[in-house]
């Protein structure tokens, strides 16, 4: 307890005043007010379609930028003071996210019709959209690279101001847009409100003039290909297949439930998404650095249990608050007409406190690169989430996906249990090697 308590005053609390929180709580109030929006001007039936659409965005965005954020700024901090490496970083990063952008950006551009049967239900006619954000896209991936460079250099005061400002504007124009034209409004600012923060980032980095003379085609690394490649991979793993599952078991519900049913699952889903994000910034900013820095078992088993005890109780707590809260947190958030959400809530709660148990350990993939063991476990988790929604929305209706929302990880839990199970609960020697002994 006292160690993470003063890793967090000397680390972490810096970032997150810096960076975190206040970002945190400016996109948690701005997605409170928009799903408000969504529920009082377009229904349950319109929540459906903007789930679907915004799925399907954050998977092309991270293809297009191949899930090369984190290895960038992994990278650019290592480097920043050695021009010669730092230019590759960036030259490298950025021609291959240029290439991969327009190549997506065509793509969707050329195939809106295809596009739109595959994520919207029949009688649905938003090819327009799938074009907008096409356009959008590679401003979409500048803010991104930029971001990450500045990330890199920990320009942390100009990122809060970036991020503050673009997620006001990216509300404002999102509740403009719902309020003038309704279903296609709310559908256009999925596609294109991320894009818009470009247009503040230009702002913050005017005077960083300095960074350009870096971005030469002949300081392309065919070496930081290499190593980004783990980084890449990973991140797109996640990124895209997670989105696709859940426009696939949302198409479901709504072929073999209804359509206002797949609007209540995906309000719930917003719920979750906004109480999830404090626990994931402190696994981001504590778990993903201290697991990268220990090197041996048993401060392997000392971190994963100091967090069970000291977070994993307020987190259940807060969990259980919510479920009680749940008729006024429906109120507050979205209609009358999400009544019927107050079902989900138990087994969407559920799953998401064994969620947590679970990611505190799998960070140790992604810290120590142990890339085929992620691959593998969260392919089995992705199978096992679709697989047991079909399975309990056929017996429960909507009720059923977060049925299986809980099956799913604790089945995920118990394989990153046996996993490091010699790690966590074995007799551990005294001088223990973390990567030949997971």
């Amino acid at each position: 307890m006292k160690r993470l308590i003063k890793y967090i005053n000397n680390n972490v609390l810096i970032k997150v005043a810096s960076l975190n929180s206040a970002s945190l709580v400016t996109r948690i109030v701005g997605g409170l007010l928009t799903s408000n929006a969504i529920a009082h001007f377009i229904g349950a039936e319109g929540m459906a379609l903007v789930g679907n659409l915004r799925n399907f965005v954050s998977s092309i965005q991270s293809l297009a930028t191949l899930g090369l954020y984190n290895g960038v700024v992994k990278y650019i901090a290592e480097f920043k003071n050695n021009t010669l490496e730092l230019s590759k970083t960036i030259s490298t990063t950025f021609y291959l996210g240029f290439i991969s952008t327009v190549i997506v950006s065509f793509g969707c551009y050329f195939n809106a019709d295809t596009i739109n049967d595959i994520i919207f239900p029949k009688y649905n006619d938003y090819a327009y959209v799938i074009e907008v954000l096409a356009i959008a896209l590679p401003f979409y991936t500048l803010n991104l690279f930029t971001f990450s460079i500045l990330n890199g250099f920990s320009k942390f005061k100009i990122l809060i101001i970036i991020n503050i400002i673009g997620q006001i504007l990216g509300v404002a124009v999102t509740l403009i847009l719902i309020y003038k034209n309704r279903i296609d409004g709310a559908l256009i600012s999925v596609v294109i409100s991320e894009s818009l923060i470009f247009l503040i980032t230009l702002v913050g980095i005017v005077n960083q003039k300095t960074l350009m003379p870096l971005i030469k085609v002949r300081s392309i690394s065919f070496e930081k290909v290499k190593k980004l490649s783990s980084f890449s991979i990973m991140a797109l793993f996640s990124a895209m297949v997670l989105p696709l599952v859940a426009i696939a078991i949302r198409s479901y519900i709504i072929d073999h439930v209804g359509f206002k049913e797949a609007g209540f699952w995906e309000a719930m889903n917003r719920i979750s998404k906004y109480y999830l994000m404090f626990v994931s910034s402190l696994l981001t900013l504590y778990i993903l650095p201290r697991l990268s820095e220990i090197d041996s078992a048993k401060d392997f088993r000392n971190e994963v249990f100091n967090f069970y005890k000291t977070i994993i109780p307020i987190f259940g707590a807060g969990l259980i608050v919510i479920y009680f809260l749940r008729t006024y947190i429906i109120t507050i958030v979205f209609s009358s007409e999400f009544k019927p959400v107050e079902d989900l809530f138990f087994w969407q709660l559920l799953g998401d406190f064994v969620k947590v148990l679970s990611i505190v350990i799998a960070y140790q993939f992604l810290a120590k690169k142990m890339f085929w063991h992620y691959i593998i476990t969260e392919a089995f988790s992705v199978i096992i989430m679709y697989a047991t929604s079909v399975y309990f929305i056929d017996l429960y209706g909507v009720k059923g996906a977060t049925i299986a929302h809980f099956v799913s990880y604790v089945m995920y839990y118990g394989v990153i249990l046996l996993i490091f199970s010699s790690s966590l609960f074995g007799v551990i020697p005294e001088k223990n090697d973390l990567n030949s002994n997971p």
